[in-house]
């Protein structure tokens, strides 16, 4: 019923505006792919992804462990590409821009 409700409240106050916000956001993100050299395990992959996401200016981050890469869709008013591969870096990680 609430959810509903909600649905119904959303359609009237016009999703168009709520769309238009949506992608000016994502039209000033950047993504990047890193191979990453050091992982171990699942772990590790997770692991730097929730240090990642936990810098301001980075929208999410996916890490795959058995290909070793991680791609990172990042602000780049906020963060650099330099600033993320120090954070990586500093993980314990061995990066270089995938091919």
């Amino acid at each position: 019923m609430f959810r509903r409700r909600f649905v119904q409240l959303i359609a009237t106050a016009g999703m168009g505006s709520l769309a238009s916000m949506v992608t000016a956001q994502a039209q000033d993100r950047e993504t990047v792919t890193y191979r990453v050299k050091g992982f171990s395990c699942v772990t590790c992959a997770v692991g730097l992804d929730t240090v990642l996401k936990e810098k301001d200016g980075i929208a999410w981050s996916k890490s795959k462990y058995p290909d070793g890469v991680v791609t990172i869709k990042f602000d780049p008013k906020k963060v650099n590409q330099d600033s993320l591969k120090t954070l990586i870096a500093e993980m314990g990680f061995t990066i270089e821009e995938k091919r």
